[in-house]
């Protein structure tokens, strides 16, 4: 009995952590929504066709924003690929309940084709790349020629490619894979990412020539009080 409610309670806070799939007309939806529109706004001669979503710290709500922004992506039509780039501590598999024992490092090793290793999910339009095993070098992999390959190959069968890296401070991953796309956003929170630390974070991707279209406030609450949490996405 224990065992069957921990599945039930894990496969609830899944589905919370999806909301623009499970609950497309809450404001929190709306709000995923605007960040993708200030995207597609920022760039008006052609459109954006691969980001990296990363935080300062641990623990900020960069991996369910990029679900999130995945979702409304493919919401609009566009063939979505999510991968889980975070390397050292993967959470796409839990958030979307995919088996995880072959991902990106497979891919990213060549011992498994890109299109083999995807999922689909049940949302239209949507794949998911989770992680794989996790590897004894992230950012080598990342570094690799290998890496530029298959970026290459994305962008011939997918609109859009969403990376999920781990956080900036911590590692040099989401500096490396910044460089190789077309923009970054940094995700950070209301009442816990220091100062100090958005402002390194940035400096570490701008100097890794990341292009930084701006910032998302994550677990900010709306004016009157209520329990959504508000994203907000600035340009630089």
């Amino acid at each position: 009995m224990v065992r069957k409610k921990q599945g039930n309670d894990k496969a609830l806070t899944a589905k919370r952590r999806l909301v623009a799939h499970t609950n497309p007309k809450l404001p929190i939806a709306e709000q995923y929504r605007t960040v993708r529109s200030n995207i597609q706004f920022s760039n008006l001669d052609e459109d954006i066709r691969s980001l990296v979503m990363t935080s300062s710290g641990p623990g900020e709500g960069k991996s369910t924003t990029a679900a999130n922004l995945a979702i409304v992506y493919a919401q609009q039509g566009k063939r979505v690929l999510l991968i889980d780039a975070d390397l050292r501590k993967p959470t796409a598999h839990f958030s979307f309940r995919l088996e995880n024992y072959v991902g990106f490092t497979n891919v990213l090793t060549r011992k498994a084709k890109l299109l083999d290793a995807v999922h689909e999910t049940n949302i239209p339009n949507l794949s998911v790349l989770t992680s794989g095993p996790i590897p004894p070098n992230p950012s080598e992999l990342l570094a690799s020629k290998n890496m530029d390959a298959l970026l290459d190959e994305m962008y011939e069968t997918f609109d859009f490619i969403l990376f999920d890296t781990p956080p900036t401070l911590a590692v040099t991953d989401a500096q490396v894979l910044a460089n190789k796309v077309e923009a970054t956003i940094l995700v950070i929170s209301s009442g816990k990412t220091e100062r100090e630390a958005a402002q390194k974070a940035k400096e570490l991707l701008l100097n890794a020539k990341a292009r930084l279209l701006g910032v998302i406030l994550n677990n900010r609450k709306i004016e009157d009080g209520g329990h959504y949490y508000y994203y907000y996405y600035g340009t630089n």
